[in-house]
């Protein structure tokens, strides 16, 4: 979480949500494979080279060129959402935490559609904690919750983001310490 506005009162951290490095990579990777791909089965179905690092002439378009079309128009389509989805910015918003109007506002950008605007307010009174969660390994995970009445607990921390223990750690205690609640570790 990155502070945008930090006041005694008012505290905002933007969520970049998809608009990060990695899924331009993979939409620019998908979508070249899928090309290949496509263009690879069109070559065999024609007879023609039209990528002349392909050489379609001994590829027979029954069974061979007709699955490389197919895995090309899935390569293509895939990689079109993901291009959506960071030319929508998907997920990015923020979290707002105003002490003097007792409210926190969770922000974020959703699908197109009538549900687009994801904006979900909250009375500071009913926060009981900030936990931290941590789970190491293979695909470590490293977030920080807000913990409400009712056993509810909603995300404030980025998705898939790479962050330190002690960023998370920093974050989280500086976010308890402001809101005065209680900050919950794991063991």
């Amino acid at each position: 979480m990155v502070d945008l506005a930090e006041t005694d009162v008012i505290r905002r951290y933007i969520i970049s949500g998809a608009r990060r490095f990695s899924n331009y990579w993979w939409g620019t990777i998908i979508l070249l494979g899928g090309v290949g791909f496509l263009l690879a089965g069109i070559s065999s179905y024609l007879g023609k080279d039209l990528f002349p690092p392909i050489q379609s002439k001994s590829i027979l378009f029954f069974p061979q060129g007709l699955v490389m079309c197919f895995y090309g128009i899935l390569g293509v389509l895939f990689s079109l959402y993901v291009w959506f989805t960071l030319l929508w910015s998907i997920g990015s918003g923020f979290n707002e935490f105003n002490r003097e109007a007792g409210l926190v506002r969770i922000f974020r950008w959703g699908f197109p559609g009538k549900n687009r605007r994801i904006d979900i307010c909250y009375p500071i009174t009913d926060i009981e904690g900030i936990k931290v969660e941590w789970k190491e390994g293979l695909s470590p995970r490293r977030t920080i919750y807000m913990r409400l009445k009712g056993n509810r607990e909603i995300p404030l921390s980025r998705v898939g983001e790479p962050t330190t223990l002690d960023q998370i750690e920093r974050q989280a205690a500086e976010l308890a310490k402001f809101l005065q609640v209680s900050l919950e570790m794991p063991s």
